[in-house]
């Protein structure tokens, strides 16, 4: 697919509803499968695909940090019991339990390391995923709506490894997708309830915060808090982030050497 093709695939997309855009996925894109960790979009499109009676042709993929939230877990279990969908999850490489992975890195890595944090509980096993399963293709929650890296994002891109990455609800806004889950009754994690919106790891997201111009909530602003991350590690450049984790290592190396030498 050149970029001419590619521009004239999202012009028409454009024309779309979200539930028409997955249909075409399923009739168009090779080795389809969606990633999510059960946020509203992601519920959201759960429940358009299983309308489509196409629901075993799109097998999700989560993956699990360790450091989700339970209510994120018991979004996952009431999805499943409703939808009956295949699912794949992938963990830290060698580390299926968060104490197995504290005992091998530090109970807080995410504040000690977070290069390091990040590509082995999310970059390194959804790059696993993929391999494994042979994926192509993906469809995302991801907004427009949602601001930083977000706002301008097509319906349809190729990323830097030639993953195609199909955002559904990109046109889509907060309180249009909210009105959908009332409206269809699908199972949403009930942390929306107190406040909150983009649900990531536990200990890095709390309730957003509103613009100092506009007054409105900003989506995003609870992820990273007191941070300059925007994006989650799984849409970020695959290269850039193996780079920044691999110089990590070798700082780390050096460092310890540097411990060493001290003691001694």
């Amino acid at each position: 697919m050149n970029k001419n093709e590619l521009k004239s695939i999202n012009a028409h997309l454009e024309s779309l509803s979200p539930i028409e855009i997955l249909k075409w996925s399923i009739d168009h894109l090779p080795n389809l499968y969606q990633i999510t960790s059960f946020g509203l979009t992601g519920c959201a499109i759960i429940d358009m695909i299983s309308k489509l009676s196409h629901s075993t042709l799109v097998p999700l993929i989560f993956i699990d940090t360790l450091y989700h939230f339970n209510q994120t877990y018991q979004t996952l279990s009431d999805l499943s019991e409703k939808y009956h969908f295949q699912l794949y999850r992938f963990y830290p490489n060698g580390s299926n339990h968060r104490k197995d992975f504290e005992n091998l890195l530090g109970s807080k890595l995410w504040e000690t390391d977070e290069a390091t944090y990040d590509f082995l509980t999310k970059i390194e096993p959804a790059r696993r995923a993929y391999e494994e399963l042979g994926v192509k293709s993906i469809i995302t929650g991801r907004r427009r709506s949602q601001g930083f890296e977000r706002e301008r994002i097509p319906i349809l891109e190729i990323d830097e490894t030639g993953l195609i990455k199909l955002n559904p609800l990109a046109r889509w806004d907060w309180n249009q997708t909210l009105q959908y889950i009332k409206d269809e009754n699908v199972p949403y994690n009930r942390l929306i309830d107190l406040g909150f919106k983009s649900i990531g790891d536990f200990h890095s997201t709390v309730l957003p915060t509103k613009d100092d111009e506009s007054k409105e909530i900003v989506e995003r602003s609870g992820r990273w808090s007191g941070s300059r991350k925007t994006e989650c590690g799984l849409h970020q450049d695959y290269f850039k982030a193996k780079m920044k984790y691999e110089k990590s290592q070798i700082e780390n190396k050096f460092k310890s050497r540097d411990v060493l030498r001290d003691e001694i």
